[in-house]
């Protein structure tokens, strides 16, 4: 078992490669700007530094969201891209659980919250029974809208970092790691578990709102004389 994983849902570009016992290679960036830039050259240096070459990958993980329009398609068509091209399987996992897995080996146990900055003043969130066990579907909310349902909990990630009176115990990791999700993604493979995805169907993005770029309702038509 040889799995490259990637994620763009969020502000980092972070690529890994997993053997299925343990994590070759990876690679971490924040730029919430370059995603499309960064993405494909972070690719060539993890399998560089494992000293491996593409077509040994025999399986893609991608992280699927919540996220930013923008960005986040850029990792799902590129993940969607090579499994096509090497003819491979590719599996979705969401953001949010990449983060709770990363959470567990940083000694958090549960239950906690994992929250990522959805921007307008908003966050992607999560409740999370344990590092492996999500609580509900992932949801997009104003921060003070949740404070209720998260009071008392932990939690982690960029957007609990950024607004200490609804998350005041906030803690590490702040960013997404594609170690951590694909790491996630060997355990369950090993156990048979099921993905975000059905097997050989491309996994769907998980917006969660409508993307920023919007038709112009009231646009000119321009016709030929």
């Amino acid at each position: 078992m040889l799995l490259l994983a990637v994620d763009t849902a969020t502000p980092a570009v972070t690529v890994a490669l997993h053997d299925g016992e343990a994590v070759l290679a990876e690679s971490n960036q924040i730029d919430a700007r370059r995603h499309g830039e960064l993405l494909l050259p972070s690719v060539d240096k993890v399998l560089a530094e494992a000293g491996l070459k593409l077509d040994a990958v025999t399986g893609i993980v991608v992280g699927v969201g919540p996220g930013p329009y923008t960005g986040l398609r850029v990792g799902l068509v590129t993940a969607s891209t090579f499994a096509s091209v090497l003819g491979v399987p590719v599996y979705g996992l969401c953001t949010l659980d990449g983060l709770a897995y990363a959470a567990g080996t940083a000694g958090i146990e549960g239950p906690f919250t994992v929250a990522t900055d959805a921007r307008r003043k908003e966050v992607y969130w999560a409740r999370y029974e344990d590092p492996r066990t999500r609580v509900g579907e992932p949801a997009v909310d104003r921060p003070a809208d949740i404070a209720e349902q998260v009071a008392g909990l932990p939690a982690v990630g960029q957007g609990a970092l950024l607004y200490p009176e609804v998350f005041p115990d906030a803690r590490g990791p702040e960013h997404q790691s594609a170690a951590a999700l694909v790491s996630l993604a060997a355990e369950r493979l090993a156990a048979g578990a099921a993905f975000e995805n059905a097997d050989g169907v491309p996994p769907a993005p998980l917006y969660l709102r409508r993307p920023d770029a919007q038709v112009p309702k009231n646009y000119k038509v321009v016709t030929p004389k």
